[in-house]
């Protein structure tokens, strides 16, 4: 069985335009050979992003009033990996894979109050051997200001992944809403089922896949570093790990 895979990663203003370039295959090369730029044309957009995405959150923060006090090293923007293994893919079709596609950007939108208003950008990559998308998002909280009584816009990552098992509560939603939409898919190995011995998860799930989920930790951590070389370096582990 293949797993519902949604991964995150924070940046701060410095980098968006790295993982613009990276996302909308600006580059004239890249290091990561699993990418085959002959292949690039199969790559769409869910939302388009025809600016760098450093103008395109200034925009939309003029846009929509956004308040929250932001300084060099706040992270600004967050980015979602959406995946699961090659063989998933592969056995549900190519336009099945396009409504896989299209409901986890419907969930991401959905999530948290978000609002499609503040994804900057979801791009599917067609071109590495797993086809995966990058959702790049401004993490946005709707919230009531005590001091005016009114309803604000508030950039505010730190309160959009608030709590310990924020990204064990990500994980569990994303599962559900995929497998209501007619996916079948598993959830990863969380704390929960650690009891369960592991030659009987060899023999009722894919094995490589726990492996992955077990040693990444990505369930409920991810690297914190504002140094995009270690950023990519993961995000090519983990696409390499799933091919």
């Amino acid at each position: 069985m293949s797993y519902a895979i949604i991964r995150n990663s924070k940046y701060t203003m410095d980098k968006l335009n790295i993982i613009f370039r990276h996302n909308e295959r600006k580059n004239s090369a890249y290091s990561n050979k699993e990418i085959d730029r002959d292949k690039s044309y199969k790559n769409y957009s869910i939302k388009k992003c025809f600016k760098p995405y450093t103008k395109m959150f200034n925009e939309m923060k003029k846009q929509y009033n956004l308040k929250g006090q932001i300084k060099k090293n706040s992270n600004i923007v967050c980015e979602y990996i959406i995946t699961s293994d090659k063989e998933f893919f592969e056995e549900i079709g190519e336009e099945e894979t396009k409504r896989f596609f299209y409901t986890a950007y419907k969930f991401v939108a959905s999530y948290q109050d978000l609002g499609e208003d503040f994804i900057i950008s979801a791009k599917v990559h067609m071109d590495e051997s797993t086809p995966h998308m990058h959702i790049v998002f401004c993490p946005v909280m709707h919230k009531l200001d005590t001091k005016s009584g009114k309803q604000i816009s508030k950039i505010a990552c730190s309160e959009y992944w608030k709590g310990k098992f924020s990204y064990k509560k990500l994980q569990d939603h994303f599962y559900k809403y995929m497998t209501r939409a007619g996916f079948e898919l598993e959830r990863g190995l969380t704390e929960t089922n650690e009891h369960i011995p592991i030659e009987k998860l060899k023999v009722i799930t894919n094995y490589e896949m726990q492996e992955l989920f077990k040693d990444s930790e990505h369930l409920e951590k991810e690297i914190v570093t504002n140094n995009i070389e270690e950023l990519q370096t993961d995000y090519k582990r983990i696409i390499k790990k799933l091919n």
